[in-house]
């Protein structure tokens, strides 16, 4: 089977996203054959988007310059649906070409719109985010006609760029994280006057094969092996393979499992997940901690944000705002040493900690922490803060010794019931009781 012309060719399903397979590792050198098989099942998904609820988001990223990305996007071009390339395109002009049936928005150099240095592009942005899933639309208002307009946003998009991408993106996003050819590596060079035509060829089954179906796509209900966002970021691109059959259906889900695997090995978490997790640590057996001690310990690791965390690093005020997100609040402590202090408890952590960092609970519920060290309790008046009893005020009778000739230690000392010399009252007689259940 070749990559040429198609169209006069059937093919099934499955040979058609093998034939796409066969195409786009020709040209491109991908991480793994997990990620090929991702990234023939998002090209697929796009000919069918009138059929999804979610809009997956495809993120090609790389460490440095030469690593594919360009040439990636050049096949994603030439194979998907409608391909609309925003290279410095105004936000109106990309609004306005999004429709009911929408084009596939292929964004190269990402950076210049996620950025540190991107300026005047938050329309744009805001698309990118609020475009993965159907029903949120923008709203501008038009004074010509002196009415609001509702302008669509729901389109894939596909961004190739150096470095991680927004956390609004990549959450909803295939990520696929190329790298530089080794030794040895070598693909065919792609020459678009040349290789495109035959590379549109398999657009146009693709758009034949699924458009044909697109009712039984939009009512398929698969069994994911990933769930919430990540579920609906798959669920396309595994209802493709599905109504492919053969060994795609197998094949998509393993795609799942290791690229979602792989997201969260790498992925960059947020700053107030980093400070719940750098709390845990802080915390070790102290069921309280002062406001000052916390901080003194959050920054005791080099590697953690916390010394460099703005101007003068983490502040009280700082903290206190990151840790409010999570409904977590200081409080005046007693502590056992008497002190008094603002501070936090370690039982406001536990909530945040078991929906935020669920890691951390389950190994602690799997036995990682199987025994804690004792603590020996502090004396009430510790406790309540009074002055603890020094022991100097009362007398010690010397040792004694007993028959055998050792010493043993005295008895507690007791104070006397009556004054020496002084002879003792009769008293009172004490009435008997009756125990239920026992002798009287």
């Amino acid at each position: 089977m070749t990559i040429h012309d198609t169209r006069d060719e059937y093919l099934t399903g499955a040979e058609l996203l093998d034939v796409t397979r066969t195409a786009l590792t020709r040209y491109v050198c991908l991480p793994s054959d997990e990620a090929a098989d991702a990234v023939v099942l998002w090209i697929a998904a796009t000919h069918a988007q009138p059929a999804w609820a979610h809009a997956p988001r495809l993120v090609i990223r790389a460490p440095e310059k030469r690593c594919g990305k360009s040439r990636l996007l050049d096949v994603i071009e030439a194979t998907c649906h409608n391909p609309f390339i925003t290279v410095n395109s105004s936000s109106a002009a990309v609004y306005r070409s999004i429709t009911e049936d929408p084009p596939t928005m292929l964004v190269d150099e990402a950076d210049t719109i996620f950025g540190p240095k991107a300026d005047g592009n938050e329309d744009l942005r805001g698309l990118l985010n609020a475009g993965h899933q159907r029903n949120r639309p923008a709203k501008r208002y038009d004074a010509a006609s002196n009415r609001v307009e509702s302008i669509p946003t729901f389109a894939m998009a596909a961004l190739a760029g150096i470095g991680a991408m927004p956390d609004t993106i990549e959450d909803r996003a295939v990520i696929v994280r190329m790298r530089r050819r080794a030794a040895g590596e070598t693909v065919a060079p792609f020459r678009h006057r040349r290789d495109r035509p035959a590379l549109r060829a398999i657009a146009y089954q693709l758009t034949a094969w699924l458009r044909a179906d697109l009712a039984a796509l939009e009512a398929a209900e698969p069994a994911m092996p990933v769930e919430d966002r990540a579920a609906d970021t798959w669920e396309p691109l595994v209802i493709v393979a599905d109504h492919a059959g053969q060994h795609w259906p197998d094949r998509a889900r393993a795609a799942v499992l290791a690229l979602t695997a792989d997201a969260d090995e790498n992925g960059e978490q947020s700053t107030r997940i980093r400070l719940l997790i750098d709390c845990h640590a802080a915390f070790d057996h102290d069921t309280a901690l002062s406001t000052s001690e916390l901080l003194t310990r959050l920054k005791r690791d080099p590697e953690a944000p916390w010394l460099t965390y703005g101007v003068n690093g983490l502040t009280a005020a700082k903290l206190g705002a990151l840790l409010r997100e999570y409904d977590i609040r200081s409080a005046n402590i007693r502590f056992p040493d008497g002190t008094q202090a603002k501070g936090y408890q370690r039982a406001h952590f536990e909530d945040a900690w078991m929906r935020y960092c669920p890691d951390l609970t389950a190994s602690r519920h799997a036995g990682e922490e199987t025994s804690q060290p004792s603590h020996t309790s502090p004396p009430r008046s510790a406790r309540d803060a009074f002055t603890v009893w020094d022991g100097t005020s009362r007398p010690h009778p010397p040792e004694e010794s007993s028959r055998d000739g050792t010493t043993r230690p005295p008895e507690p000392a007791r104070p006397s019931p009556t004054s020496k010399g002084t002879p003792g009252t009769a008293g009172t007689t004490t009435p008997l009781r009756r125990i239920s259940g026992g002798a009287a």
